[in-house]
């Protein structure tokens, strides 16, 4: 038998979890198999729950409490000036196996081994390489595990960034205010953002800078503190820029840089700076890098197929 401790904060966040007459408890030990006590320490007046049981079923029923009395601190946490609101504080827990729960109920999930490892590996390092071809999910995980931190309050904000290749980062010469400006190089961010908040939150943690766009070329000189970052179409960043892109972490945050070594359009002669960063930071602790396959497409199933015909013409031209 093993049994685990779950410290609570005071009587009224106790009545709360609990429920009436403890029913939230008696739910849990039925949903999980486990016996769990409520216990008060005489000398201090601490509360704690005691979960007792097997050790698997343990781990399990104390993963489900702890969700839960998350979920309780957000709801009772200060209103953000921004107003920035968690989507999911009434939401039903996430399964085991869920990644996220976007704003239709819907969970998102990895869906191959390669993608689970990638998520994981997001949430135990402060900067992830993510590697890989079109359709691997790269940028949409990394999207979800930023939203994730976000309303878990593991950060405060979300910075974007991508590369604008084609206008040479010259912005200036083209119509409209910034916004107006990046948006076409962004949809793709803004495709995944929206597919999880909904297009109304989106717009709104947009306009009060909870989700910050950053073209590259108006990052330097900034400092980003409990900020997850994250850098898409890395492959076509110079090596100057992804020194500055990688030198704007500041405490408390977290990055991922995503792109496809295979695909960059900097021109023959130019060095990417994703390829270069590769070689500089291996073995450099709390960096890593998953590379992502032909088996990690999660598009339509020709998708794959067009890969797999790239790379064999790739090999016989070569």
């Amino acid at each position: 038998m093993t049994t685990k401790l779950i410290r609570l904060n005071d009587q009224a966040e106790t009545m709360r979890l609990l429920g009436e007459q403890d029913a939230r408890l008696r739910e849990l030990e039925r949903d999980f198999g486990v016996e769990i006590f409520l216990r008060q320490d005489a000398e201090s007046g601490d509360l704690s729950l005691t979960v007792k049981g097997s050790a698997q079923r343990v781990e399990k029923a104390a993963k489900r409490l702890r969700a839960e009395i998350e979920a309780l601190r957000r709801r009772a946490a200060p209103v953000d000036p921004r107003g920035f609101e968690p989507i999911n504080l009434d939401a039903p827990s996430l399964p085991e196996d869920g990644l996220y729960r976007a704003h239709n109920g819907k969970v998102l999930r990895a869906r191959t081994p390669n993608q689970q490892k990638y998520c994981d590996t997001i949430a135990e390092h402060d900067l992830t390489f993510g590697i890989g071809p079109a359709g691997t999910g790269k940028t949409f995980l990394a999207v979800a595990t930023a939203l994730r931190a976000l309303e878990s309050r593991h950060v405060t904000k979300i910075i974007l960034s991508r590369p604008i290749v084609e206008a040479g980062e010259k912005l200036g010469f083209l119509p409209g205010d910034l916004m107006e400006k990046v948006n076409p190089y962004l949809r793709p961010l803004y495709d995944a953002f929206i597919a999880l908040l909904g297009g109304e939150r989106f717009r709104t943690w947009r306009d009060n800078d909870v989700i910050e766009i950053v073209p590259l070329a108006y990052m330097r000189g900034r400092t980003f503190e409990d900020a997850f970052l994250i850098l898409d179409e890395a492959q076509n960043t110079t090596p100057e820029q992804m020194k500055m892109f990688l030198t704007r972490m500041g405490t408390g945050s977290k990055a991922v840089v995503t792109g496809d070594t295979t695909q960059t359009d900097l021109g023959a002669r130019a060095t990417s700076g994703l390829v270069r960063v590769l070689e500089i930071l291996k073995g450099v602790e709390g960096m890593a890098v998953v590379r992502m396959a032909e088996a990690d497409v999660s598009r339509h199933p020709i998708v794959k197929k067009i890969i797999r015909a790239y790379d064999k013409w790739d090999e016989k031209t070569s």
